[in-house]
């Protein structure tokens, strides 16, 4: 992308026609240089229902972006922090994200920190993504953050520099017009260590937050927090407006085994214990059957309970399965929200 430069009116005349002259014994085709998803573009619909927002989640493109960079994690952390922009080795461009949603009549995005790591400190990148936004009627909901290090960290040094490593993407999240930041609740020690210092960390970082007006959401995303109990519970105990969370449908698995989950937590029952604290949701989805159903979570239960909680906002598209493309898999999940969200208005 290009960064917009202020110009005389008779350079903006004179760049015009040479632009023209050139444009009329241009023989390249236009196929090539046409940023990807514009033709459809043009003929989306941007979704918008009463009480809730179907967003986008970026991490339904990860493929798209990474290409095969993360398919070792130990060396993908180490590019990450050397040379962040050597991970994104796909065949989309994350500074595309906003036109690629409205591709899919989609107006509201949320991105994650990991693809724009080289950027940063990158004012003018920021700059220009926000005027992209801002062009195409694209809102960004908020910014998935990881890979910042551990708030729950054992060590209170350790833990102050994830909580401060995270500031720089409050800042980001507030110039670009977002709302929050989702965080995660990590950390090394028992239950009770572990939420301690959570409460901490969270504690620290909300405070930041709020002087800049951005929510801190957190996700049960793995290990403790996939408990939902247990998340809950660090929330009521922060007790700080702008601390809450981001319920996704599907990462209730506390335990890994070799062969799977050994200890996941309800889903359903999860959810209806971090709905009165969310400030948005997270609609995972992995496997579709032939009347278009997610197989592994029932969409109309979960909505009804999101919907008995009272909460009205986003509901993020978080595609992340294998047997459909990426593509298909956004387009499937979003049919299926969209289906259920007229259900529940009849």
């Amino acid at each position: 992308m290009k960064i917009q430069k202020r110009w005389s009116s008779l350079k903006i005349l004179t760049i015009l026609a040479v632009f023209i002259f050139l444009e009329g014994c241009d023989t390249r085709s236009k196929d090539a240089v046409k940023p990807p998803f514009r033709a459809e573009l043009m003929t989306s619909k941007l979704n918008t229902t009463d009480d809730f927002q179907i967003s986008l989640a970026q991490w339904s493109l990860h493929k798209s972006f990474f290409g095969n960079s993360n398919a070792d994690w130990q060396k993908f952390n180490k590019t990450l922090t050397e040379s962040p922009d050597d991970v994104l080795q796909g065949k989309l461009d994350p500074a595309d994200f906003p036109e690629i949603a409205a591709s899919y009549g989609i107006s509201i995005i949320e991105l994650v920190n990991t693809f724009y790591f080289g950027k940063t400190n990158d004012k003018d990148y920021w700059i220009d993504f926000k005027h992209q936004c801002d062009s195409l009627g694209i809102s960004v909901g908020l910014i998935m953050c990881d890979a910042l290090g551990d708030l729950g960290d054992a060590d209170a040094k350790a833990r102050n520099n994830s909580v401060e490593n995270h500031y720089q993407w409050v800042d980001i999240a507030k110039f670009i017009g977002a709302h929050s930041i989702r965080v995660n609740a990590g950390g090394s020690g028992t239950r009770q260590e572990v939420a301690l210092n959570v409460i901490d960390g969270l504690s620290k970082l909300g405070t930041y937050a709020a002087s800049q007006d951005i929510n801190i959401l957190v996700e049960n995303h793995g290990g403790y927090s996939s408990d939902a109990h247990w998340l809950s519970g660090i929330i009521k105990k922060v007790d700080m407006p702008h601390v809450g969370t981001l319920p996704d449908f599907g990462n209730f698995c506390i335990e890994m085994g070799s062969d799977g989950c050994i200890d996941e937590y309800d889903r359903y029952q999860g959810i209806s214990e971090l709905m009165p604290y969310a400030k948005g949701v997270s609609a995972k989805s992995l496997s579709f059957d032939h009347d278009g159903n997610e197989i592994n979570t029932d969409f109309l239960r979960m909505m009804t309970i999101v919907k008995a909680s009272g909460f009205k906002g986003t509901i993020g598209i978080e595609y992340e399965g294998r047997l459909l493309s990426e593509d298909a898999g956004i387009k499937a999940t979003k049919a299926l929200l969209e289906k259920v969200i007229n259900e529940l208005k009849n």
